[in-house]
C-alpha cells in the first residue's frame, strides 16, 4: 500500500546556518574525506498529503485512459457479435415503424440469450408507447431500445471497491470448470497492484493438477506471494492458512481460488460453504467478496449456474469471461434481470490487460448502431 511514496526521496538534512560541516578524523587521526549527513528518517505531513494527492490524481488518470480504452475495445469485440450485427442489421436498412419490426428486434433479443421473459417485457413496453404515437420514426425507436437495454444494465454496474479498514481484505473466487478463475485472478493480482495495493494469493484449486503451479506462475508474473499446499489438500485449510498469513504480514488484499465445480454437485458445492465458514472464524467479514467468474459462451445455462453458487456461498460479484469469442453477449442482461448482481468486470481477450471493468453504456454502445442506417 506503499506505492504512492515510492518517488519521495529521503533528503539529507543541511549544514546550519553559517557552519560549514567539520570532517571527522579517521582511524589513524588523518582528516577524512567530508562525510555526507544523516538521511531524513520519515515522511513530514507535507510530503504524505502531497504523495496522496499525486496518486489520486494518477489513479484517476488511469482510470479515465482505461474507459476510453475499454470503450474502443467493446466496439471491437462486441460489435462484431451475432448479437450487435442482427440488431444493427434490422436498423440498417431504413425499416418501417410497424409490428414487423418490433417482431423482428424480439427474435434477435430472445436469439441472443436475453431471456424469454426480459425480453417480452422489453418489447410490449415498446410496442405500448409505439401504439401511443411516441416514435417519429424507427430512428426514435432506436433510441428508446437503447435506452431501455441501458435501464437494464445500469444497476449491476458497481465496480469492485477495495475497503481499506478491511485488511486484508478477502476475494474468494468460483465458478464451474474450465471458464478461467485462474487467469482472472492473475489479471486482478495485475490491476491491484496498479493501484498500489499489496496482496496475497491463496491456492485453493487443489483438485486440478496443474492449478496450484498455474497459480504459483502467476504470482511469480506479478511477484506476489502465494500460498499453498500439495495437490488434493484441503481447500478450507489452505484458505485458513492464507488469510492469517495475510493478516500477519499486513497485506491489503487476499484473493482464494477454489477448485471448479459443477453447480450440480452437491458435496463440492457444500464445500465451498465450509471455506466460507472457515474464513470467517478468523475475520467475521471475510470473504468480503465473493466474486464468480462465468463463461459468457454458456449462454442460459449462466444463470442456473449462478442460482445453485449463489445459494451455496452467497455471491457478491461477477466476471464474465470470454466475450471476445463465440459469447452472444445477451446472457448479461439476463442476469441483471434476475440477480441484481454486480457484473464487476468483462473478459474482452486473452492480453492480462483485457480485463475490464464493465461499462454498461459502452456495451450497449457496441450493440447498436449509433443512427438508423449506419
Amino acid at each position: 500500500m506503499f506505492a504512492m511514496f515510492e518517488f519521495l526521496k529521503k533528503k539529507p538534512s543541511p549544514p546550519a546556518p553559517g557552519k560549514p560541516p567539520v570532517p571527522e578524523a579517521n582511524s589513524v587521526g588523518e582528516p577524512a574525506t567530508e562525510a555526507a549527513p544523516p538521511a531524513r528518517m520519515g515522511f513530514s505531513p507535507d510530503d504524505l498529503a502531497r504523495a496522496f494527492t499525486i496518486h489520486q490524481e494518477e489513479k484517476a488518470a488511469r482510470a479515465e485512459a482505461e474507459r476510453q480504452q475499454t470503450r474502443e475495445q467493446m466496439r471491437e469485440t462486441i460489435g462484431g457479435s451475432v448479437f450487435a450485427r442482427s440488431l444493427g442489421g434490422l436498423f440498417s436498412r431504413h425499416p418501417k415503424l410497424d409490428d414487423d419490426l418490433l417482431d423482428e428486434i424480439e427474435t434477435a433479443l430472445i436469439t441472443a440469450d436475453v431471456g424469454v421473459t426480459g425480453t417480452t417485457e422489453l418489447v410490449e413496453k415498446l410496442r405500448r408507447r409505439m401504439k401511443a404515437r411516441e416514435f417519429a420514426d424507427a430512428d426514435a425507436l432506436l433510441s428508446a431500445l437503447r435506452v431501455e437495454l441501458l435501464a437494464m444494465l445500469a444497476p449491476i454496474a458497481n465496480p469492485l471497491l477495495i475497503d481499506p479498514t478491511q485488511r486484508p481484505f478477502v476475494i474468494l473466487t468460483v465458478g464451474v470448470n474450465g471458464v478461467g478463475k485462474t487467469t482472472t485472478i492473475g489479471k486482478l493480482a495485475r490491476r491491484f497492484q496498479q493501484d498500489g495495493h499489496s496482496l496475497m494469493l491463496a491456492a485453493g484449486d487443489t483438485f486440478r493438477a496443474a492449478a496450484v503451479e498455474q497459480l504459483k506462475i502467476w504470482g511469480e508474473r506479478n511477484d506476489v506471494a502465494v500460498i499453498a499446499q500439495g495437490q488434493n489438500a484441503d481447500a478450507a485449510s489452505v484458505a485458513f492458512d492464507a488469510l492469517q498469513a495475510a493478516k500477519a504480514r499486513g497485506f491489503d488484499v487476499l484473493i482464494a481460488d477454489t477448485a471448479g465445480r459443477l453447480h450440480t454437485q452437491a458435496g463440492l458445492m457444500a464445500e465451498l460453504g465450509k471455506i466460507r465458514r472457515v474464513l470467517g472464524k478468523i475475520d467475521e467479514n471475510a470473504p468480503q467478496e465473493v466474486l464468480m467468474v462465468i463463461d459468457g459462451t454458456t449462454g442460459q445455462n449462466a444463470l442456473s449456474q449462478l442460482r445453485a453458487f449463489h445459494q451455496a456461498v452467497g455471491v457478491t460479484g461477477l466476471v464474465v469471461t470470454k466475450l471476445d469469442g463465440t459469447a452472444k453477449g445477451g446472457v448479461l442482461f439476463a442476469l441483471a434481470r434476475e440477480f441484481g448482481i454486480p457484473i464487476r468486470f468483462v473478459g474482452l481477450g486473452e492480453k492480462i490487460e483485457d480485463l475490464r471493468v464493465f461499462d454498461p453504456q459502452a456495451f450497449v454502445d457496441a450493440l447498436l448502431p449509433e443512427t438508423l442506417g449506419a
